[in-house]
C-alpha cells in the first residue's frame, strides 16, 4: 500500500520517503513517532516555554534529531529543530504551515527544512530546522525586526510595511537585494493569507560577515486557520490593512516606497503569475484535509485576480 511522505509529499510504500529521510540525514532508515500525544506536546511546551529561547502563541518543542534512535528527542535548551503539535484552538495548523513554507519555496523565498512528522496519537506536528543554528552549538546573528527597532512583544503590531524599508537600508549589506526579496516575501503572503506577519516574523542574520534577510519562517494561511480574520496584513501598508488593490503594492510599495526598478517590478508580477499553478498544485497534494484545501485555494484565486 502507498503512502504519502509527511515530509516530501511523495508516495512511499514507508511511512516516510527514503528522500524525505535523506533531508534530515543521509544516515537515517526510519523515523519513530513521536513518543507524545499531541495533548501531551502542548502540556510539555507548556512546562518548557520559560527555559526556551524561542517563544510564541504557538505551542513549541525544542528538539534534536538522534540518527542512533531514528528519532526527535525533546530537549530543554540547544535544540536544532522547532516541532509544533496540533494547535487546541486552531484546526491543521501544522498542516496549514507545512504546506505554506513548502510554497513559499516553490516561490522563490528562501526557507529552512520544514516537514511533518507523527505522534504516537496519530496526530502530525510540524518540525522546522533551526536555521540561526550550525555546527557544534555555534549560532549566526539573529535579530528580528522588532528587537532592531526597539518594540517588544507588546508593539510588534504597531509599525508600518513602509517602516521596514529603512531597517533594510540601514543594516543590510545590500539593500538592494533585500528589498526585492521583502517584496516577493509580502505578495506571498498576501496571495495565501497571511495577515499575521508581524515585526517578529521579520529578521536579519549575519553569515560570513553579511547581513541579509533570515530565511522565511512563520508562514501559514493565518485566514482559514482562525476563519474569522478581518484584516489581510499584520502591518498597515499606505494606511490600510485590507481592501488592497494590485497598485498598493506594485505602484506605491513597490515603486515609490522600496524604489525598484520598473524592469523588476515587472519581473515580479509576472514571476507571480507563473508559480500560480505550481502553488495550487502544493495545496491539492498537501496533508491538508479536502475542506481546507477548498478554502486555500479559493482565497488564494480571489487574491490572484486583484494582483493580475
Amino acid at each position: 500500500m502507498m503512502r504519502k511522505c509527511p515530509i516530501t509529499y511523495q508516495l512511499s510504500q514507508d511511512k516516510y520517503s527514503k528522500p524525505g529521510l535523506a533531508k534530515l540525514s543521509p544516515q537515517l532508515s526510519d523515523l519513530q513517532d513521536l513518543p507524545f500525544t499531541a495533548q501531551e506536546q502542548r502540556q510539555e511546551a507548556a512546562a518548557l516555554a520559560a527555559k526556551m529561547s524561542i517563544q510564541g502563541v504557538q505551542p513549541k518543542l525544542s528538539a534534536k534529531l538522534s540518527v542512533t534512535k531514528q528519532a526527535f528527542e525533546v530537549v530543554d535548551n540547544g535544540g536544532t529543530f522547532i516541532i509544533k503539535p496540533q494547535n487546541d484552538l486552531y484546526k491543521e495548523v501544522p498542516e496549514n504551515e507545512d504546506v505554506t513554507m513548502k510554497m513559499a519555496q516553490a516561490f522563490g523565498i528562501e526557507v529552512p527544512l520544514t516537514g511533518l512528522v507523527y505522534s504516537k496519537d496519530g496526530s502530525l506536528s510540524y518540525f522546522i530546522k533551526r536555521f540561526d543554528r550550525y555546527g557544534r552549538n555555534k549560532k549566526n546573528h539573529l535579530e528580528d525586526f522588532a528587537q532592531l527597532t526597539g518594540n517588544t512583544r507588546e508593539t510588534k503590531y504597531k509599525w508600518s510595511m513602509e517602516k521596514l524599508i529603512p531597517v533594510i537600508e540601514k543594516h543590510c549589506t545590500f539593500p538592494v537585494i533585500e528589498k526585492r526579496k521583502l517584496f516577493r516575501r509580502v505578495l506571498f503572503c498576501f496571495l495565501t493569507g497571511n495577515e499575521d506577519m508581524h515585526l517578529k516574523n521579520f529578521s536579519l542574520i549575519t553569515q560570513e560577515d553579511k547581513i541579509t534577510l533570515s530565511p522565511a519562517y512563520d508562514l501559514l494561511n493565518s485566514t482559514i486557520a482562525m476563519g474569522t480574520a478581518i484584516e489581510e496584513m499584520a502591518l498597515p501598508l499606505a494606511g490600510k490593512k485590507s481592501k488592497f488593490k494590485k497598485e498598493h503594492f506594485f505602484e506605491y510599495y513597490a515603486q515609490d516606497k522600496l524604489q525598484l526598478t520598473k524592469k523588476t517590478i515587472v519581473a515580479e508580477h509576472q514571476h507571480l503569475v507563473d508559480k500560480k499553478k505550481e502553488l495550487e498544485h502544493w495545496i491539492n497534494i498537501s496533508f491538508l484535509s479536502e475542506e481546507m484545501k477548498e478554502q486555500y485555494l479559493h482565497l488564494m484565486e480571489g487574491r490572484y485576480k486583484r494582483l493580475i
